[in-house]
């Protein structure tokens, strides 16, 4: 069993590649421990590869595995866990703009007794309308719906116990919560201030259209946290609210037609002394019939189905246990 696992999900990054894992070779062997630096080639179409196969000819301890195509960030973190050996995991991005040099603060908490110990890149070199702003909004939602409370999910750079993670299977955008997910099952979280530096090679594989994706996540998450072993609860209480709304709107169709029928307040039905209804009753208006079916047809319809698919999905792979990547072809460097 090794001390320490490095996990880096890697999309092309070529040039960035040989300065990180020169620093992360460099800082573990200061820290004396037995280590192994994992690179999960996510697909990528710049030449990675060749490059990562180089540097496992110069650098010790350094495992290689390329997926088929790009599968995304998440299954290749995951992949990472699943081959990683070492008791502490450490995950960071592969784009420099991690300090390889916060590891053993990292490491230092864990060693505290800490379960994952999330980075918080407090001073963040990025852009602030499309890069920090949606952040910390996520940010802020994520921690509101979690419960567990973090300055920055969208941190790569964190350290979770083997045991924590090994039982953890990841889709879609979900390493971003692997905090929360670790706290549900009773792991302790912590978060410490990291660096942040400019990227200095290639361009940034983020942007606005991934917020959209974080959040479908997100609410997956509160599913899993909450409801995973009662869905009754949240679909059972969403259907009776709808349906209390549905038996008002039918009494209020209902008495401005007999109001109407009847000649009350002049024939045009008893809402029409507040201006709701205008020479025409309540229940002729097709927007009030029309809006609450657009709404249950297809909003909340949609959203419960996109709920249930997500468990089926997890039961068709876990049940099978099928992985959400596939793997071309591995390397390591010479013993």
């Amino acid at each position: 069993m090794l001390d320490v696992s490095i996990v880096v999900a890697v999309y092309n990054e070529e040039e960035s590649l040989p300065p990180l894992c020169e620093q992360l070779d460099r800082v573990m062997r200061g820290l004396k421990k037995r280590y192994e630096i994992i690179l999960v080639d996510d697909g990528s179409r710049d030449d990675s590869w060749p490059v990562m196969l180089r540097l496992a000819q110069q650098i010790p301890c350094l495992r290689l595995i390329r997926f088929r195509r790009n599968f995304g960030q998440t299954p290749a973190i995951a992949a990472g866990f699943d081959a990683a050996e070492g008791e502490v995991v450490i995950t960071l991005d592969a784009d420099m703009q991690n300090d390889p040099a916060d590891i053993p603060m990292l490491l230092d908490r864990i060693a505290s007794g800490v379960d994952v110990v999330s980075g918080w890149r407090k001073d963040r070199q990025d852009r602030f309308l499309d890069r920090k702003l949606p952040s910390m909004l996520a940010n802020a939602l994520i921690s509101r719906i979690t419960g567990v409370h973090l300055h920055d999910y969208g941190c790569s750079l964190k350290a979770y116990r083997r045991d924590i993670i090994k039982n953890l299977k990841l889709y879609g955008e979900m390493h971003r919560f692997v905090p929360a997910l670790a706290s549900w099952v009773g792991g302790k979280i912590e978060e410490v201030p990291v660096r942040h530096h400019a990227r200095r090679f290639g361009t940034s594989k983020y942007g606005i259209s991934r917020t959209l994706r974080v959040v479908l996540d997100l609410m997956t998450v509160k599913f899993i946290l909450q409801y995973s072993t009662r869905p009754i609860q949240i679909f059972g209480r969403i259907g009776l609210k709808f349906g209390a709304l549905a038996l008002l709107m039918l009494a209020l169709v209902a008495a401005d037609w007999l109001a109407g029928a009847t000649g009350a307040y002049g024939g045009d039905g008893w809402l029409g002394v507040l201006n709701i209804t205008e020479h025409t009753y309540l229940h002729k208006r097709p927007f009030w019939v029309i809006t609450p079916l657009v709404f249950l047809g297809f909003c909340l319809q949609f959203i419960t189905l996109g709920l249930m698919a997500e468990i089926q999905t997890r039961t068709y792979h876990e049940s099978q246990n099928k992985p959400v990547y596939v793997i071309r072809e591995t390397a390591r460097s010479k013993e």
